[in-house]
């Protein structure tokens, strides 16, 4: 059995309600994401949020992040269980925003200045340089957002985040249209995150569902109810529980794929 614990509250979604006009959007969405502890591991929280396309994920991804107001309810963030506000959540989406015009080294400057550290000039080109050498980016620094691939402008934006200091980074389909070998790639990059930290916790939106789950301790799965407008959280899977969070190859275990099966299913 897998040795962890779930302990100090992290965020708390408690009665997300979105309507537009009369049209529900989302309903009584619920949920709670703790703080993992695994004996010598820095071990982050890397968390799926599921849904089939247009259900409504990205409406609740604004809301987690502060960006837009449900209707009614509140996300609680942090050990003080304080209302989230925009800003303190890194926000990761499909398209990579960057400052076109700067440099790579400039654009990471940015997010280490959004910190509120009081760093001299020399000590933030160590941190940059020290964590772009982690990311596989020491040689793209003097480059513009231009000249990279999607896949290194998605590393630019992820780190960019980890620089300002954030914990909670959300990413809108991280695997949204990458081939299987630039899956894999992220899949070791948004590890590698998860465990910089103790409390960093990723939540992943996606409809990709056996790449979010072979990275993921825990799943909420949005959805629709019969006969009930606006999509809720029907299911929570524990993957620790079920052995199968933190395990290397695990897209090629066939009780795995059973359950990516059966999650596909019920969307």
């Amino acid at each position: 059995m897998l040795d962890y614990k779930k302990e100090k509250l992290l965020l708390k979604a408690s009665n997300i309600n979105l309507k537009y006009d009369t049209r529900q959007i989302l309903r009584d969405v619920n949920f709670e994401i703790f703080n993992v502890t695994r004996p010598d591991v820095i071990q982050g929280q890397v968390i799926s949020l599921i849904g089939r396309s247009g259900i409504g994920k990205t409406q609740l991804f604004k809301i987690l992040s502060g960006l837009i107001q449900p209707t009614s309810g509140t996300v609680l963030i942090g050990e003080e269980q304080r209302p989230v506000v925009a800003g303190e959540v890194g926000v990761i989406p499909q398209n990579y925003i960057l400052f076109k015009h700067r440099t790579i080294y400039n654009n990471l400057k940015i997010g280490l200045a959004n910190s509120g550290r009081k760093l001299s000039e020399n000590e933030a080109k160590d941190i940059i340089e020290d964590h772009a050498k982690q990311f596989d980016l020491q040689d793209h620094l003097k480059k513009f957002p231009a000249q990279l691939s999607g896949g290194q402008r998605q590393r630019v934006s992820i780190l960019q985040q980890v620089l300002t200091g954030n914990k909670f980074i959300l990413l809108d389909e991280p695997f949204s249209g990458l081939d299987p070998i630039v899956k894999d790639k992220v899949d070791e990059l948004l590890m590698k995150v998860s465990h910089l930290n103790e409390e960093n916790t990723l939540i992943i939106v996606s409809h990709d569902i056996i790449n979010t789950l072979a990275l993921s301790d825990t799943a909420f799965i949005l959805a629709q109810e019969p006969g009930k407008e606006g999509a809720t959280i029907t299911e929570v899977v524990d993957l620790m529980a079920m052995g199968y969070a933190w395990r290397p190859g695990i897209k090629a275990d066939h009780t795995f794929l059973d359950l990516v099966l059966n999650i596909k299913s019920k969307l």
